[in-house]
């Protein structure tokens, strides 16, 4: 017996994996489907497998599991392809209700043992994990789940030859580009019109064209959408040779038909190229729109943010007119004052404390911030206490200062419950100007804090990291003042060691490095700008703490006092 678990064990370890060997146990030579039946494990033999390792509690293993489905109902027929689900479900209801949804076959989840050999044989250390396996057993790849996701049933039989085959098409269409190339499937060559009318992809041939990549659940799609589809409608009645074809990612068909709020093109619903192009254009950000020249050429690679700030003046999106938009954009900064950046029509006020309004004329000549936050944001919550203490500190000493709060808040209450916490100015809740401001400024994350000097000119978008660094003493956020604290602190450090050895920790020596905040591993303390610091333990001494002259007999008298076999690290000691 031991001599056949060893061949068993060799096998398995092998290029090849016996099927039998592989997925069976010493009471066990089936498999199971989700109504019960058994399958007979060497009825697989000549079959090329797919070991999927998922569990119904991960997230990425729900979203990919239909993917998964759709290249298994497509090749199924074929007779030469089968999927194992290898669960990594905690308790058996779990893992039924999954499996109810899956075509194919499981390891049954009572035999932990072989679910847990296969993860330790596969080296499995994150799912979803799709390992695929040739007629042979030989393992063809263990990154099914990308091959999948980028090339789907096309990736069949998954060998390495036919990987790299649509590898080299995919590097040759890039070479070649065309509207068709981009455009067209082997199934399809014409796009859709919102009553579903056919349109030949050949009669885009010569147009502009833009590839509009949108999911109607994303607000920042919702909100470019509209504006999307005014300068479509303006170069249309200019009679513009421009075309846009929306690239849908909804999952409802409803939603994909929501889409067409002008009379544009798209891909049909749902359609295989939809994710391929996002992959094929590397899609990193909603909404995106890329540009297609005349020539079938990639012009740009997204044009929503030209769009959203120059509407149709960023029209025709060739590399020469971004260059006279750039000098628009300069001449606007240099033009830029705060009553250009706050004042929107009759909106010619802030807030108080109090709801009084305050004229934006009467913070001119101020350094003015603009606090770009909301209640529901947790790294904005913690960031506001450090806002509200420098505030206080900067304001103490110049009351040519000023911070504006500009709310991303989802209601009225919440608005004026985190507002409560601010000393400080605010656009009232909803105002017109919020989305202007989060426009020019280019807020795509908060908090987000910019720095409007005296002249009404931008200092610096940074002012968020600033504050983190140097809290009140980064005031007024200028190059100059940077430069001046980087002296200072190059000053402070002057006559110290680079490198020096400690009682406290012996195993390195701790190195003069700059940190942004730390917690001193001696006193506890918190610490910023200088710490003696162990990068491969990460220990830190303050200064003071590491160059005290009796710091050493301190450490020798606590180090007697140890218990023998004992490690001490803070206020906790464990066996050695």
């Amino acid at each position: 017996m031991a001599e056949a678990e060893s061949n068993v064990v060799e096998t398995i370890n092998g290029d090849c994996h016996d099927f039998q060997s592989l997925l069976s146990s010493s009471n066990r030579d089936f498999l199971v489907r989700n109504n019960g039946d058994r399958v007979k494990i060497d009825s697989l033999n000549g079959t090329k497998l797919g070991l999927y390792f998922s569990a119904s509690w991960c997230g990425p293993c729900r979203r990919f599991t239909p993917n998964l489905m759709e290249v298994y109902s497509e090749l199924s027929p074929k007779g030469d392809f089968e999927i194992i689900f290898v669960s990594g479900d905690q308790d058996e209801e779990s893992f039924n209700g999954y499996f109810s949804k899956m075509p194919w076959l499981a390891i049954p989840f009572s035999d932990s043992e072989t679910r847990s050999r296969l993860d330790e044989l596969f080296k499995v250390m994150g799912i979803p994990h799709l390992v695929l396996l040739g007629e042979n057993g030989k393992v063809l790849t263990d990154d099914g789940v990308g091959i999948i996701q980028e090339y789907g049933v096309e990736g069949y039989p998954f060998n390495p030859e036919k990987i790299q085959e649509l590898r080299d098409l995919e590097e040759k269409a890039r070479t070649e580009q065309s509207i068709k190339t981009i455009l067209v499937s082997r199934s399809r060559d014409f796009v859709v019109t919102s009553d579903g009318n056919k349109v030949p992809v050949s009669e885009l041939e010569g147009k502009t064209v833009g590839l509009y990549f949108s999911v109607s659940s994303s607000k920042a799609s919702a909100d470019f959408t509209p504006k999307l589809a005014e300068v479509y409608k303006k170069l249309k009645e200019k009679g513009e040779n421009f075309e846009i074809v929306v690239i849908s990612l909804d999952d409802e068909e409803e939603s994909f038909k929501e889409s067409f709020v002008a009379p544009w093109l798209a891909l049909p619903f749902k359609d295989k190229s939809c994710k391929k192009l996002a992959r094929y254009f590397e899609l990193s950000t909603l909404p995106t729109v890329v540009i297609i020249g005349p020539d079938g050429k990639t012009l740009h690679s997204n044009v929503a943010e030209a769009i959203e700030g120059h509407g149709i003046q960023a029209y025709p999106f060739s590399p020469e007119r971004f260059a006279e938009l750039a000098e628009i954009e300069k001449a606007k900064e240099a033009a830029q004052t705060l009553e250009s950046i706050l004042i929107s029509g009759d909106l010619d006020f802030v807030i108080g404390k109090d709801g009084a309004k305050v004229q934006v004329t009467e913070l001119v000549g101020k350094t003015v911030l603009l606090y770009f936050s909301a209640h529901w944001c947790p790294p904005c919550r913690g960031f506001t206490p450090k806002l509200v203490e420098a505030y206080k500190k900067i304001k103490a000493k110049n009351e040519a200062f000023e911070v504006v709060f500009v709310s991303s808040d989802r209601d009225q209450a919440s608005f004026e419950e985190y507002y409560s916490e601010m000393p400080w100015l605010a656009l009232p809740f909803g105002d017109a100007r919020k989305p202007l401001l989060s426009r020019k400024f280019k807020v795509r994350g908060i908090p987000m804090l910019v720095a409007i000097g005296p002249t009404g000119k931008t200092v610096t978008k940074e002012t968020r990291n600033l504050i983190m660094a140097h809290g009140a003493d980064a005031y007024p956020f200028t190059e100059e003042r940077l430069k001046e604290i980087e002296a200072q602190y190059e000053e402070m450090a002057k006559g110290w060691p680079e490198k020096l050895k400690h009682e406290l920790h012996k195993e390195h020596e701790l190195v003069l490095t700059r940190r942004t905040y730390y917690n001193c591993d001696a006193c506890g303390d918190q610490g910023q700008v200088w710490s003696f610091y162990c990068g491969e333990c990460d220990f830190d001494l303050h200064p003071k703490c590491a160059l005290e002259e009796d710091k050493g007999s301190k450490a020798d008298e606590e180090e007697g006092t140890r218990k023998e076999g004992w490690v001490c690290d803070g206020e906790v000691c464990t066996r050695a």
